[in-house]
């Protein structure tokens, strides 16, 4: 049975709305894309290097997949474990607006989102995991199918954007398993189910 681990960039404000580019997400009129970039070290490359490493397959939601089918698929480098992984291993898309996936080994996942994230860590293996995807995570959570959760908190506030854990979420109690800092401020807690 595999481990569905969830890993999301967070301001200290809750917000994970374009933390890589000044366009990769704007919807809301959001305006302060790309805030993570200034916090991005080689203790970062470290952490994240070997998580994609532990990955069997990926679950994106509709945005997220976009965002990385547009950039990962471009960048080849054998050394680097994440466009390695990306690029190579199933990537499983939650979309009822997509019909079609362009990217090699894309699944696409068009409903009963809970029992097929079931069926799919059902399956023998080491993670299944997902990066970003805020809809998706929200869905994740409150099914109860997150395992890990790997959040990162970067010392920015923002005042505004979509927030992984709004008003109304399924109230959970999780146990911290890890923790760790980089040279720029940016922590990394890994959390697990209580």
């Amino acid at each position: 049975m595999r481990k569905l681990t969830l890993t999301a960039f967070m301001s200290l404000d809750g917000v994970v709305q374009g933390p890589g580019t000044a366009v990769e997400d704007t919807s809301g009129g959001f305006d302060r894309g790309g805030w993570l970039m200034p916090f991005a070290d080689a203790d970062m490359d470290e952490i994240v290097n070997e998580w994609f490493l532990q990955a069997d397959d990926f679950l994106f939601g509709r945005r997220t997949y976009e965002i990385f089918a547009s950039h990962w698929p471009n960048v080849i480098d054998e050394d680097n474990p994440v466009p390695t992984r990306l690029n190579k291993l199933p990537k499983y898309v939650v979309s009822t607006t997509l019909t079609s996936l362009e990217w090699s080994n894309s699944y696409l996942i068009s409903r009963d989102v809970p029992e097929e994230v079931a069926r799919l860590k059902a399956q023998p293996g080491n993670e299944l995991q997902v990066h970003g995807s805020g809809v998706l995570a929200r869905t994740l959570i409150e099914h109860g199918l997150v395992d890990e959760y790997r959040l990162w908190t970067f010392p920015i506030f923002l005042g505004t954007g979509k927030r992984m854990f709004e008003n109304g979420a399924v109230p959970r109690t999780l146990k911290l398993v890890d923790g760790r800092t980089t040279s720029t401020g940016a922590m990394v807690h890994t959390y697990v189910p209580a």
